[in-house]
């Protein structure tokens, strides 16, 4: 039988959230159900746990753990991230204000990039220049490569 722990005990005697590494933390989480885990990350973080199986609400915290001992995730992933996130990544090279025109089968197709990085055409904010150029051409495209944004290879 599983032997209930208190959580609050765990964590005064720096087994949880101590910013100390131990080697029994992660076993210390394998003991938990998912009610003591539910209320261990609320406790943690400040905000109701997740609706989410017990592994994966454990898999969580033990990051949390290793996010508390180590200092998280870096300034420029957390940027990354957030790019990822709003489908804009890979076109962080761009600086607002900056315009990406393109000739499509006669027409002139003209890209800007906001102030806050969102990329606007015909009047309309899009998630990506792949989405974009999809739109322009009615097919598949790099949206780096269609405006011409890909690095040349430098011939040896």
């Amino acid at each position: 039988m599983n032997k209930a722990i208190d959580i609050r005990e765990m964590r005064d005697q720096n087994h949880l959230f101590s910013g100390q590494r131990t080697k029994r933390r992660p076993d210390d989480l394998h003991a938990l159900n998912k009610r003591e885990l539910s209320d261990l990350w609320s406790k943690h973080l400040n905000r109701p746990a997740p609706n989410v199986s017990a592994a994966l609400l454990r898999s969580a915290l033990k990051w949390e753990l290793q996010a508390s001992d180590h200092g998280g995730l870096s300034p420029r992933t957390q940027k990354r991230l957030l790019a990822l996130a709003r489908g804009s990544a890979g076109q962080s090279s761009l600086r607002r204000g900056t315009r990406l025109v393109r000739e499509w089968q006669g027409k002139v197709e003209v890209v800007t990039i906001g102030d806050g990085g969102e990329i606007n055409w015909n009047d309309k904010e899009w998630r990506s220049l792949s989405e974009v150029a999809r739109a322009i051409t009615g097919t598949r495209w790099s949206g780096p490569a269609f405006f011409g944004l890909n690095k040349k290879a430098k011939a040896s």
